[in-house]
């Protein structure tokens, strides 16, 4: 599969906002984790659009073995020093270097409503997941944080996404910053 990610749309920002400490209240991280884990025997992630590792760390933390993939080699380099016990490979989320049904959690954070084909980057999660895909995005909603309206995911659009690229089931989960859709395998 070829990548066809627009150049444009890669990070360029100052990395360290990517931590700051308003960002990862947002994030709701012990909330997002205990939801993209609970039900499961997780035991490996892959974190697509990893940035400089937030979520990966996470990841690592709760003793799964993580493998984080981003477009942007200088997010890459952070993420590397910062959570070394994670994998870290520069790829696109429409073209993932991995095995079919590598990992047992496929982890999206922010990545879908960027993607220039969010169908083909759902298609190529649930080729390499076991168990579960996970998309974290911002609400469907004018806020001063975030995209504007027009450049979030209606949940609906997302649900048919998910229908379209082959998920069984996916639920919708309304967090106080941010959605989080579970796509079963």
């Amino acid at each position: 599969m070829a990548d066809h990610h627009d150049p444009s749309r890669v990070f360029h920002g100052d990395a360290t906002r990517l931590r700051s400490s308003s960002r990862l209240a947002r994030l709701e991280l012990p909330r997002v984790l205990e939801l993209c884990l609970s039900g499961l025997a997780v035991r490996s992630a892959l974190d697509v659009g990893t940035g400089t590792g937030v979520f990966a760390e996470a990841f690592v933390a709760a003793g799964l073995t993580v493998t984080g993939v981003d477009l942007a080699p200088e997010l890459l380099t952070i993420a590397r020093d910062i959570v070394p016990g994670a994998i870290f490979l520069e790829a696109g989320a429409e073209d993932l270097p991995c095995d079919e049904l590598a990992y047992d959690l496929v982890f999206l954070g922010h990545v879908l409503h960027e993607a220039d084909d969010p169908l083909g980057v759902l298609r190529e999660a649930r080729r390499v997941a076991r168990l579960r895909v996970a998309v974290l995005e911002w609400p469907y909603r004018d806020d001063s944080q975030g995209p504007p309206l027009g450049h979030r995911l209606r949940p609906d659009a997302v649900a048919e996404l998910a229908g379209l690229a082959g998920f069984h089931e996916v639920e919708t989960l309304e967090l106080d910053h941010m959605t989080l859709y579970r796509m079963t395998v």
